[in-house]
């Protein structure tokens, strides 16, 4: 059933919002300001779903999506959606959930961060399925709220040499003998390789072997295999064991990983980002500095060139020995020490043993850091770090823990603002600062934007 809808705003998976008698409509592909044509599909008690069939009043903010496989594809949901108000719908989405969840304004909103809207993803999971019909092989995202593999032949937000591989790829695992056997490529682009992590269900015999040498000839990437759990991974020549690297060229660091371990997969906007959150930290060279969720060192490093010490703390061991290693490798152990313990169950007194710092910066996944924000609540004033910079991928997270810092840890909201990490989707990336103040502490405001290039 279709009807007639005006929009009035976007949720936070970039659907407009169009309500009747008080309902609320959700409705994907339409825009604040449009009137649309919609389809509903699904009817609550207290919503509704729809899509739009045709946009009858355009919104000055709709362009054309560039993407071939958009409105299929599930990885992109606001290519129709000018790159600008994209970065403004995300901040609107993080000022909201500030105030809903936690009762707070951002007093001050920074400028956002951005950078390139298009072939910025250095990471990608890509699914595989071999179609036995079709006697073919689709590699690519899965499709918006089904489990369907894409038939993509390029990918616009991948980077164009990797966009280039999706056609090759699909012709050589239909070469392998295991070609019904695998599920899965992961992608990490580094400053060096391309590495392809193969998931296989099935052992590969020495004739895929050699398929998967010539292709990494041909094409100059790297192959790693995967054929079981994590632990499984590895180079199908030991000699790229460690090629695998991003550099942060303002710090004199380069951060080898592996394709398994996390890392941003935007590095335009995380060099940027790193920049950002030490110069809100305003880290001086006396400072103790606490990393938390610090993975493989992505922000404690920087953080050392500093400090005088820096404590990162991690839920993984493998990510924790990670930058270690980074730490050795840049002379930086003496300022540095690493743990890893799970930080989604500390309390007060482990905080209170590690000793005082006089910054901290928290960077956690989606879950957000809502056992560290009660711990640091319960310190007592001569106890808490005077500024703790959060980096969130979760603006509701990111609200709950706020509203604990503030409320009941006494911390003030500083200043907070967007990180379009994820250009054309609805994922919002932020960056808050709360400081402890005496009275006396004035911020002091920077006025122009972070954009990169």
């Amino acid at each position: 059933m279709s009807e007639i809808l005006s929009i009035e705003s976007l949720d936070n998976e970039a659907r407009g919002i169009a309500r009747r008698d008080g309902k609320a409509i959700f409705v994907e592909g339409a825009l604040p300001g449009e009137v649309v044509e919609a389809n509903i599909y699904r009817k609550k008690p207290s919503y509704e779903n729809a899509h739009t069939v045709r946009v009858i009043k355009p919104s000055f903010m709709r362009v054309e999506p560039k993407c071939p496989n958009y409105g299929v594809c599930g990885g992109c949901a606001m290519q129709h959606l000018e790159p600008s108000a994209q970065v403004a719908v995300k901040q609107r989405t993080l000022e909201d959930n500030f105030k809903h969840i936690a009762g707070l304004k951002i007093p001050h909103v920074l400028p956002p961060i951005y950078g390139p809207t298009w072939g910025y993803r250095f990471r990608a999971r890509l699914s595989v399925r071999y179609v036995r019909k079709k006697d073919s092989v689709l590699i690519g995202f899965r499709e918006k709220k089904g489990h369907f593999v894409v038939d993509m032949t390029e990918c616009l937000v991948l980077p164009q040499n990797v966009s280039n591989l999706l056609v090759p790829m699909r012709e050589l695992i239909a070469s392998l003998t295991i070609k019904e056997a695998v599920p899965q490529i992961e992608v990490a682009v580094g400053d060096e390789c391309i590495v392809l992590a193969l998931r296989h269900m099935e052992p590969l015999i020495a004739e895929d072997v050699q398929k998967l040498e010539q292709f990494a000839a041909q094409h100059n990437v790297v192959w790693w295999t995967q054929a079981k759990g994590p632990e499984t991974l590895k180079p199908l020549n030991p000699a790229d064991e460690n090629r695998l690297a991003y550099a942060l060229p303002q710090f004199g660091l380069r951060m080898h990983y592996k394709p398994s371990d996390f890392t941003q997969v935007n590095y335009f906007i995380n060099r940027s980002l790193i920049a950002k959150a030490l110069g809100l930290l305003d880290v001086q060279p006396e400072d103790r500095v606490a990393d938390l969720f610090c993975g493989l060192g992505n922000f404690t490093l920087p953080l050392a060139t500093q400090a005088k010490e820096v404590v990162g703390i991690e839920g993984s061991s493998a990510l924790t020995d990670r930058a270690l290693a980074a730490a050795a490798e840049h002379q930086l152990e003496s300022k540095t020490s690493f743990s890893t313990l799970n930080l989604f169950e500390v309390d007060v007194q482990w905080l209170r043993d590690l000793g005082y710092f006089n910054r901290m910066l928290i960077d956690p996944p989606r879950e957000g850091a809502f056992a560290v924000a009660k711990a640091l609540a319960q310190l007592t004033a001569a106890e808490r770090p005077k500024r703790i910079v959060y980096v969130s991928c979760n603006p509701a997270t990111l609200a709950r823990d706020a509203g604990v810092l503030v409320t009941k840890g006494g911390y003030r909201l500083i200043s907070a603002g967007v990180v379009n990490m994820f250009p054309h989707t609805a994922h919002v990336e932020s960056i808050a600062v709360f400081e402890w103040h005496d009275g006396d502490t004035i911020p002091v405001w920077e006025e122009e934007g972070d954009s990169v290039s």
